[in-house]
C-alpha cells in the first residue's frame, strides 16, 4: 500500500517544480529515491504527449512493496510545471533535478535519499551520484561516451533496425538529415525552426557536448547500471565502460529487454514501440531494481 502527496520543488530561479511524493502506507521515516526521466517534453509519470510508458507510477509502486518513498516531477513546459519545454537545457534539467533533490531530502519523514534515472535521467542521476549527497544511484538505459557520439550510434542503430525499404529512404534522407542537424548544433538561439517545426537547440548543442565518464569516475556510492540487450538507442556495450570507469558498480545487461524498459521477444525495432507501450514495465525489471534499492537503503522485507 502506498500514499501519494502533492509536492513542490523550488528550482534555482524560483520555477515550481510540480510533482508527486509517494509513501509507503507504514510508520515513517522511509528512504526515498528521486527519480529522473529521459528526455523530452516528460510529465512526472515518464509521459510526453501519445507517448505513454508510465514508468514513473510503476516504479514508485514497486518500491512503496519495499518500504521506500519516491518522487517524481513534471519538467518544465511538461504537466503542471510552468515554461517553455523548446528553450530548456540539458544543463538546466540537471540543476533542477539537482533542486529536487534538494527539496526531497529536506522532507519531514525522509531518512535517506537515492536517485535513479532513465536514458537522460540516468546521465544527471551520474551526476548527482558523483557530486551530491545521495546514498545510491541506479541508471536505467544510461550511456557512457560523449554525447555526439551517444547521438550518432543511436541514429545509426535505429535506421539499422528498420526493414530495407525504410532504410533505403533513410539513407537517402541522411544528407538533408545531416545538415539539418549541423545547422541546429551550430546555431546559438534557444529555439531553431526546421521546416514546421520548432526544435530545442539550447538542449541538443548541450547533450551533445556533455561527456558523462567524468561523472561516472568520480562516483563512490553504491551503483546499479542496467541496460537491455535490445536497447537500440543506448549501446549495451557502455557497461563495459561504467564496469570500468566505476570498479563497485554492479552492471547488469539483460536479454531482451528494450530502451521503453519492455522485453521483445522478436527482433528489436522501432517499429515495434507502439505494441511495445501497450504492455507494462517489465516487472522483472521494476523488482530487481526495488530489490537492489531496499539492500542499499535498509528496507529488504517487502510491506
Amino acid at each position: 500500500m502506498m500514499i501519494e502527496h502533492p509536492m513542490m520543488a523550488i528550482a534555482d530561479d524560483g520555477v515550481e517544480l510540480a510533482g508527486t511524493l509517494t509513501v509507503p502506507s507504514t510508520p515513517g521515516p522511509h528512504p526515498a529515491v528521486l527519480f529522473l526521466p529521459g528526455s523530452g517534453r516528460v510529465d512526472r509519470d515518464s509521459n510526453a504527449g501519445r507517448v505513454r510508458p508510465g514508468l514513473g507510477p510503476a516504479l514508485a509502486a514497486a518500491l512503496a512493496e519495499r518500504g521506500i518513498a519516491t518522487y517524481r516531477y513534471d519538467r518544465r513546459g511538461a504537466g503542471d510545471t510552468p515554461g517553455d519545454w523548446h528553450r530548456v537545457g540539458f544543463h538546466q534539467n540537471r540543476l533542477d533535478a539537482s533542486a529536487a533533490l534538494r527539496a526531497l531530502r529536506a522532507r519531514p519523514g525522509i531518512s535517506s535519499v537515492a536517485v535513479a534515472g532513465h536514458s537522460e535521467g540516468a546521465v544527471h542521476a551520474a551526476t548527482l551520484a558523483a557530486h551530491d549527497d545521495v546514498a545510491a544511484a541506479v541508471l536505467l538505459a544510461g550511456y557512457a561516451r560523449p554525447g555526439r557520439d551517444a547521438f550518432r550510434w543511436q541514429g545509426a542503430s535505429l535506421v539499422a533496425h528498420l526493414p530495407a525499404p525504410l532504410r533505403a529512404v533513410a539513407g537517402r534522407l541522411a544528407p538533408f538529415a545531416a545538415r539539418r542537424l549541423e545547422r541546429v548544433a551550430t546555431s546559438t538561439a534557444d529555439v531553431v525552426r526546421v521546416g514546421p517545426s520548432r526544435l530545442n537547440a539550447r538542449w541538443f548543442r548541450e547533450q551533445l557536448a556533455h561527456d558523462p565518464r567524468a561523472d561516472l569516475a568520480a562516483i563512490r556510492v553504491p551503483l546499479l547500471a542496467i541496460t537491455g540487450d535490445s536497447d537500440l538507442q543506448v549501446d549495451p556495450g557502455d557497461l563495459d565502460v561504467i564496469a570500468r570507469l566505476v570498479p563497485h558498480a554492479e552492471t547488469r545487461r539483460v536479454p531482451r529487454l528494450t530502451h521503453l524498459l519492455r522485453e521483445d521477444p522478436g527482433r528489436p525495432s522501432p517499429l515495434a514501440y507502439p505494441r511495445l507501450l501497450r504492455r507494462p514495465t517489465d516487472p522483472a525489471l521494476l523488482a530487481a531494481v526495488a530489490t537492489w534499492l531496499g539492500a542499499r537503503l535498509g528496507t529488504t522485507v517487502r510491506v
